[in-house]
């Protein structure tokens, strides 16, 4: 069995097909890039699985989420910008993380 490794990521991408999912974790370069270039990542891992694997792991990850921010009193913050970036929409944002009924 490889030994399990442990890394720090600032992106991710997920690619889900007929037959399962992958998640690519990335991190952005320290180097600036060149003027009006977009600045390049390096991929860390990849992590393959189920599609009923991601489904229920997304579930439960939603769910701690939702615990901490209730046990703490608190709300983690994600920028307009980010949710902007992704093409969410705020209503939208807003529904998923609400602290009522889970998903």
């Amino acid at each position: 069995m490889p030994e399990p490794i442990d890394i720090f990521s600032d992106q991710f991408q997920v690619t889900v097909g007929p037959y399962g999912c992958v998640l690519n974790f990335s991190l952005t370069s320290a180097q600036p890039p060149p003027p009006g270039a977009v600045r390049p990542a390096d991929r860390l891992a990849s992590v393959r699985m189920s599609n009923e694997h991601l489904k229920v792991m997304t579930y439960i990850l939603r769910r701690q989420i939702v615990d901490y921010e209730r046990r703490l009193a608190v709300r983690v913050p994600v920028p307009q910008e980010v949710i902007n970036a992704l093409g969410i929409g705020r209503e939208d944002w807003e529904e998923f993380w609400a602290h009522g009924e889970q998903a």
